[in-house]
């Protein structure tokens, strides 16, 4: 199993899982909550045939990570992934970040800068700053959050098979552009996750202000959003990127969900592929 070692809590090593395959410019993909690098299927084989190397990771915590109690904040997470990208020695590398996975793109500008990095994509995004703030207005409100955090507490199973039903707006396309077991795959994956990481990282992705880290991108910069996203809604962040990425790319899909990833893969992946080529 390969995997890179971050960290250490206590006498156990924090390890990162990541898949490392293909050739030619590579493409670092990192998922969104509270999946894995699994979440990536429909996008990886097209992006390898379209000649790229391709790297998955699992974020601390989920997947086949460590599942540590510490370090679930968004500059640990993107530690994280520079030591990534150090071991394997990535450069003129593209970063994809899906839902919370776009926390640690932009993170990575603000923390890093764009040495080494060619373009970023933002998928269905967390980004610029979904807390509702007296800077922020536009933002939701704290207490749909702590909401979250409560139903995980009480019954994180069951808030799981919530949350994915909305995730894919299973009610419009169930059974038609995302089946059961497409559902019940990514239910695996999320309850297999660090049930004290599948909480900390909701206040991590709600509370993190990304707006002056976006503003560090000078890269080709492309924003993908599904204007029917219950989860991270379109209009408090897809469409806002505009604002603090100069120059950014915004490709609405209408009508599409959260995990417009699966459901919308089709239309979805002929313009990531384009945009990297």
């Amino acid at each position: 199993m390969s995997t890179v070692t971050v960290g250490q809590e206590n006498s156990a090593p924090i390890d990162i899982y990541y898949e490392d395959h293909g050739s030619g410019k590579p493409v670092v993909l990192v998922h969104g909550w509270p999946l894995s690098g699994a979440a990536w299927e429909r996008q990886v084989a097209d992006l390898l045939g379209a000649g790229h190397r391709v790297i998955t990771y699992d974020r601390r915590g989920f997947g086949q990570s460590s599942k540590p109690s510490i370090g679930y904040d968004y500059d640990t997470f993107t530690e994280d992934l520079h030591k990534l990208v150090t071991k394997l020695d990535l450069h003129d590398f593209a970063l994809v970040g899906f839902s919370m996975g776009g926390g640690e793109v932009a993170r990575y500008f603000g923390k890093y800068g764009s040495d080494g990095v060619s373009k970023a994509v933002f998928m269905a995004a967390v980004t610029p700053f979904l807390l509702k703030t007296a800077d922020n207005p536009g933002g939701v409100d704290a207490g749909a959050f702590e909401g979250i955090k409560a139903a995980i507490a009480a019954d994180r199973p069951a808030f799981l098979s919530q949350f994915l039903r909305d995730f894919f707006n299973v009610d419009v396309f169930g059974g038609r552009l995302v089946s059961d077991q497409a559902v019940q795959m990514n239910w695996n994956i999320a309850a297999g996750a660090s049930p004290k990481g599948t909480v900390d990282c909701v206040t991590a992705f709600s509370s993190t202000d990304f707006r002056e880290d976006l503003k560090q991108i000078d890269v080709p910069t492309l924003v993908i959003h599904g204007d029917a996203d219950r989860i991270v809604p379109f209009p408090v962040a897809g469409n806002r990127m505009a604002e603090f990425v100069k120059g950014s790319k915004l490709i609405a899909v209408e009508g599409a969900p959260h995990g417009l990833n699966w459901t919308h893969a089709t239309k979805l992946n002929p313009e990531l592929v384009h945009f990297l080529g």
